[in-house]
């Protein structure tokens, strides 16, 4: 059994923290920033349109991802006291909210700048599934989306002495993972525009459904939140991949 004590502020000054998971989304944003720029040509943007870009997509990630938290996961927690939704640093973003958010604002972008939302969802999903992994780790530091009691040799007590699935670290590796067949699958530059984030979304939504089992999550009819919402991703996905690239999957 491994005990978790490790500290998930990176650096300290006195009341003031920068924290892991802090530092994740701030790699995050230039990750996404630094690829927009990359692909500039492709996309038909100027240079210094990935700017605006990046600022749209990274407020609709973490709008989404915050509400999702408070209203779906946590409402009891937050309202309880207000002051802790704006304290997005100490961890507490749901993933399918910031999926949803960063299509938002992917639509806006769409209206605004005249862009095919398809190849822009199939650039930057690449960099974003390694910045997900990134978070999970984070999300390890912060001792937060804990596994359920187990026995295995490398499960880790996170203070309530019991030892768990260090589920966090599963889906750090499933994500890299993701990440690096993404990369692989892009480099064909055959493929109809928008099908990589929608193969994205399907195996997210396989990957999320059967980790989630080995999460201490409530449940409802032997699943979680958690789960439902990644059914729905895989029946869309699904449903949009058959109706719309039948051709790439010959």
């Amino acid at each position: 059994m491994l005990t978790h004590n490790i500290d998930p502020a990176l650096l300290s000054f006195g009341p003031l923290e920068i924290r892991f998971y802090g530092v994740v989304y701030v790699l995050g944003v230039l990750a996404v920033y630094f690829t927009l720029k990359h692909f500039s040509k492709e996309l038909k943007i100027k240079k210094d349109d990935a700017d605006n870009i990046t600022l749209y997509l990274t407020l609709g990630l973490i709008i989404g991802a915050r509400l999702f938290e408070v209203i779906i996961w946590n409402p009891g927690y937050y309202f309880s006291d207000p002051i802790k939704i704006l304290m997005i640093w100490r961890g507490g973003m749901s993933f399918h909210g910031g999926l949803i958010g960063i299509l938002a604002a992917g639509y806006y972008i769409m209206k605004r700048y005249d862009l095919n939302i398809a190849v822009l969802a199939d650039i930057i999903i690449m960099p974003l599934a390694f910045v997900l992994a990134l978070g999970r780790i984070a999300n390890f530091i912060n001792a937060e989306i804990i596994g359920t009691i187990t026995d295995i040799p490398w499960c880790v007590n996170f203070g309530d002495n019991v030892c768990r699935h260090p589920v966090q670290l599963y889906g750090a590796f499933g994500r890299t993972m993701l990440g690096i067949f993404l990369v692989l699958l892009y480099s064909y530059r055959k493929l109809k525009p928008g099908f990589l984030f929608w193969i994205f979304t399907l195996l997210m939504g396989i990957g999320r459904f059967f980790t989630d089992f080995l999460r201490d999550d409530p449940r409802f009819l032997y699943l979680s939140t958690g789960q439902y919402l990644s059914m729905m991703m895989i029946f869309i996905s699904i449903f949009v991949i058959f109706r719309y690239y039948k051709e790439v999957l010959r």
